[in-house]
């Protein structure tokens, strides 16, 4: 993956991710299958059988008749059309992600075996373009990584991330238009089962990565019926009270479990960027680092911000464990913070991009469920925080633009229960900085004998056809191919 495109996909996962309407809403927009117009999908690389097309579906599904907006959709046929069962819908990541490209990019990994059995179909959920898209034209210093993750300020201070809040709100509230209201994982299940309708499916397969498990616990319990085998990789926690505020704390477990591997890779002889002899070396370091840095950062122009501080250090970190292959990028920036040196700045993606992935994750996480408005609440978390995990310094527990919001929630968050068909297949790494294991057993409790679970002995976010784990990917290829899952719960090593 290009530095561009991996910078893209971190603001995805960095955007978020995440009350009191009827039953009806519960229904697609028909179930009627839709006059879908296939053409040929622009972008590079693409594999020449994706097709293209929009899904019109209700801006308000309480007002069905009202304005629409587009879903943007894509579609691999069935490689084998006397062995096609359906439709395998590939939900993304973020909120702010898509997954357009993913028919030909996860499709080239998969056996044949799926790739028969399924057409291949990925989309870009409401608000992301090339769907009808939102914006909320947020200021350049409101775009930096350390400010949409909401770092504290070196002392403990949450006064910034409240000012911030504000900021960004007012920017949504004044820019973002209609649509911002309706962006939330609730209309994102109904979309999806407005795709199943336009698709001419009875029932629906999916396999959900990242926040997308939470889209997937959604329509699970909206829409029980019309779903056929469905994997749930790299799970959210599904916790009603916190709602979305549970991803955000996640990070607090997620780098606890992930800072051993980096201490061992930084730490092993003939690393070309080896920053300490020893394991138990690493994690002082970086803290002292930090703490330095906290105190006396060092200019980075054309950075943003235009420091390298004790954040910067800390955002780093947290980018580079999604996956193990950037453990450099942080390992190269402990060695120049070390020597009081900064790297090149690297490449960032599209203004357009980023605005596209805050508007989303922005709307996502806070229709989502209310979040705290006193800023005693956020300096109480932040402080209980620092304390017991002092490697993500208070930021898991601290306020994002939820705490500003100008809308209030229109329902009750998602809430996963036991209650619909056994065909659920959760797939989880055990080292995860995004979404930890802790809180996929959380999900795999609530779904209780709806799921069974594969726990995979691999570090990084993202689990089938990410890692090389032959048995992981085995039991859930088999799964989709076949519909056989493991008699119970499992371990691959």
């Amino acid at each position: 993956m290009n530095q561009i495109a991996k910078s893209a996909a971190l603001i995805a996962a960095a955007s978020g991710v995440v009350f009191g309407l009827i039953t009806p809403l519960t229904a697609s927009a028909t179930d009627a299958p839709a006059s879908l117009k296939w053409t040929k999908c622009e972008g590079e690389g693409l594999d020449p059988r994706q097709e293209c097309a929009t899904v019109s579906v209700p801006m308000n599904y309480a007002d069905p008749g009202g304005r629409r907006i587009d879903v943007a959709i894509s579609r691999i046929r069935s490689e084998n059309p006397s062995a096609r069962r359906g439709a395998l819908l590939m939900i993304p990541g973020g909120p702010g992600g898509d997954s357009l490209t993913a028919p030909t990019v996860e499709g080239r990994k998969m056996p044949r075996s799926v790739r028969d059995a399924y057409d291949l179909i990925g989309l870009a959920p409401r608000g992301n373009a090339p769907s009808t898209p939102v914006s909320c034209q947020v200021g350049q210093q409101d775009l930096a990584r350390t400010t949409l993750r909401p770092w504290p300020a070196p002392d403990g201070s949450v006064a910034e991330n409240m000012a911030v809040a504000r900021r960004i709100s007012d920017a949504c509230a004044r820019n973002g238009g209609e649509l911002m209201k309706h962006i939330s994982t609730k209309n994102n299940a109904r979309d999806i089962d407005s795709i199943r309708a336009a698709l001419g499916e009875r029932k629906l397969s999916a396999w959900a990565t990242s926040y997308g498990t939470y889209i997937g616990a959604a329509y699970l319990d909206m829409f029980p019926g019309r779903t056929d085998r469905i994997v749930l990789d790299s799970n959210d926690n599904p916790d009603p009270v916190l709602a979305e505020r549970a991803w955000l704390r996640a990070f607090e477990a997620g780098v606890e479990d992930n800072f051993p591997e980096f201490a061992k890779w930084a730490s092993a002889p003939g690393n070309p960027d080896r920053v300490a002899d020893t394991a138990a070396e690493v994690r002082p370091l970086f803290l002292r680092l930090a703490a330095r840095l906290d105190r006396e950062p060092i200019p980075w122009p054309g950075a943003n911000p235009a420091e390298l501080n004790g954040n910067v250090l800390r955002q780093t970190m947290l980018d580079s464990f999604y996956d193990p292959e950037d453990y450099p990028d942080l390992a190269k920036l402990m060695l120049a913070a070390r020597k009081g040196t900064v790297p090149a700045v690297p490449p960032s993606p599209p203004e357009e991009l980023i605005q596209n992935y805050v508007a989303v994750g922005g709307a996502t996480i806070c229709n989502d469920g209310a979040w705290p408005r006193s800023a005693a609440v956020y300096e109480k978390g932040v402080a209980e925080s620092r304390k017991r995990y002092p490697l993500t310094a208070g930021m898991p527990r601290n306020a994002m633009v939820c705490a500003a919001w100008d809308w209030q929630p229109a329902e009750a968050p998602v809430r996963v229960d036991d209650r619909g068909p056994s065909n659920v297949l959760l797939i989880q790494n055990e080292r995860d900085v995004a979404t930890p294991l802790s809180g996929a057993l959380k999900l795999r409790e609530a779904l209780g004998r709806r799921a069974v679970m594969v726990t995979v002995n691999s570090t990084g976010h993202g689990s089938y056809l990410e890692n090389g784990n032959a048995c992981g990917d085995a039991a859930v290829s088999r799964y989709l191919a076949t519909g056989k899952r493991p008699g119970g719960d499992l371990y691959c090593e």
